[in-house]
């Protein structure tokens, strides 16, 4: 899986915002916390929610079953916005 090609981000006073291109059902602005950031950063290349977690672990220190969450909730809002492409 991997960001849609129809989303960008942009950074700005290091709050990153995913910006929806292109005629599709989501036409709007998305403000990512840091979190989010992180997952949508690796989202940039082809990848999976297994490798996500992983490098998750290595970043944040929490349990990985609050990671795992935390990654599926963010995945889920990208698929309701058609912002994954899987």
């Amino acid at each position: 899986m991997r960001l849609s090609s129809q989303f960008v981000t942009q950074d700005i006073d290091g709050i990153q915002f995913l910006i929806a291109l292109g005629d599709q059902k989501f036409k709007g602005v998305v403000r990512n916390n840091r979190t989010a950031a992180f997952i949508v950063n690796l989202l940039k290349e082809e990848t999976t929610k297994e490798r996500i977690i992983s490098e998750m672990r290595k970043t944040f220190d929490a349990p990985e079953e609050m990671i795992a969450e935390d990654v599926d909730q963010v995945l889920h809002t990208l698929r309701s916005i058609d912002a994954l492409e899987e």
